[in-house]
């Protein structure tokens, strides 16, 4: 029966994705009773983001999880290409500092268990699934809990707690029963997702491919590639039609090497991504706070969205703890949390606002003249010092967090 343990909790996370288990589990080892509510039976869903950057692997080793995480069935990506019809900047993430100087590519499913698994181990930490968040409890302006559905048995259970935090995804219902505003930045484009076969043959390296014909994603899965099309926002119906007829050329003439592969692909195996790029003015209301992609929804754009939704979690519950644990939480406390991290989410929005503007949008735009490599990339190429900046800023983030010493230990634990 998806119910919590108790009807009541410091803190309440909806939403069961990285942000929502990374402060579920920090939260539980600074001692602070929290449930977190997944509207899923499971944490199954395929074409989910699978990036797990360099600070989140430092993250994992000072949460002692480092050793779990590497056995879970992953790639580890040093390298990556984008390559335009004119010109190619190969990246590599070697000139990064710590242990970790890579990107992990690994199921988000295995990722999110590691998390649970971590969770359960104190007895401050609750973990729901099939518990779907209907309406917010809402007591003289202040929030105060949450309403939420049994997807099991069809019940309903009331939750109260100091502060409910919706890690609820770019559809979030917290966001949406606070109606907060929002700032719509704009995306010119949505991504078709597909596996493809990969041939041992293949090359490893992940590859990002602009051209006057189309873009291009490819992350190589280990056994297969995950391949990323880049469409015309809202074109997704006239690249299936046809049993994705167009899809198949599109990947044939942009991968040659996936012709075969790509002969083999229907409509039916492909997922389709409505992209946006939008952030909350405010992020909280008396009693509520939003993160990751509830407070800013990120382009897939060098799939950063993941690291900086667990930034956020991280910041949260470092922030917030002492609060929480004393039964002091203001709303100043829950302001701080969005001025703490409004700086990257904006300057990360703005990155890849430019990288729209300046070569995705060239690549869907129909104009036949070869796409040459922009100007920026081409002094990447030539400066040793940029492109440093540039792996340091998709591998690591523009303000990583860092953990206190009370998130880091495995407090009463079982």
């Amino acid at each position: 029966m998806a119910k919590a343990r108790s009807d009541s909790a410091r803190c309440v996370v909806v939403g069961g994705g990285p942000a929502g288990m990374m402060l579920g589990l920090l939260l539980a080892r600074a001692g602070i009773d929290v449930v977190v509510l997944e509207k899923h039976a499971d944490f199954l869903r395929d074409f989910r983001g699978d990036t797990v950057h360099a600070s989140t692997l430092t993250l994992l080793d000072e949460l002692g999880l480092g050793e779990q995480f590497a056995q879970l069935p992953h790639q580890l990506e040093k390298r990556v290409e984008i390559v335009f019809d004119e010109g190619s900047l190969a990246q590599d993430f070697d000139r990064l500092p710590g242990r970790h100087q890579h990107i992990a590519l690994v199921p988000q499913w295995d990722f999110l268990g590691l998390l649970a698994d971590a969770g359960r181990e104190s007895p401050h930490f609750d973990l729901v699934m099939s518990a779907e968040v209907e309406e917010l409890i809402d007591q003289s302006g202040t929030v105060t809990g949450v309403r939420y559905l049994d997807r099991d048995t069809g019940e309903r259970h009331d939750l109260t707690a100091d502060l409910v935090v919706g890690c609820d995804g770019r559809h979030s219902k917290v966001r949406s029963a606070l109606g907060m505003p929002l700032k719509s930045i704009g995306a010119p484009f949505d991504c078709l997702y597909v596996r493809l076969p990969r041939d041992a043959s293949d090359q490893p390296n992940s590859i990002v491919r602009f051209s006057a014909i189309g873009g291009l994603v490819l992350i190589n899965r280990g056994d297969y590639w995950q391949a990323g099309i880049l469409i015309p926002k809202g074109a997704a119906r006239a690249a299936l039609a046809d049993d994705a007829g167009q899809l198949r050329r599109t990947i044939t003439e942009l991968a040659p090497f996936l012709a075969d592969a790509a002969a083999e692909l229907d409509a039916s195996s492909v997922a389709t991504l409505e992209v946006k790029l939008e952030r909350l003015r405010r992020w909280w209301a008396p009693g509520a706070l939003c993160i990751g992609d509830a407070a800013h929804a990120m382009s897939p754009i060098a799939g950063v969205g993941i690291n900086l939704a667990i930034q956020d979690a991280v910041a949260t519950a470092r922030m917030l703890a002492p609060a929480l644990r004393g039964g002091t939480l203001t709303t100043r406390d829950l302001r701080a949390v969005q001025k703490r991290r409004t700086l990257p989410t904006m300057v990360t929005q703005a990155l890849q606002q430019s990288a729209q503007r300046h070569f995705i949008s060239a690549s869907l735009s129909g104009n036949p003249e070869p796409l040459r490599m922009p100007l920026l990339m081409r002094a990447i190429n030539r400066l040793p010092v940029f492109s440093g900046l540039f792996g340091r800023l998709v591998a690591i983030g523009l303000r990583p967090e860092a953990l206190a010493a009370s998130l880091i230990r495995n407090g009463a634990a079982r």
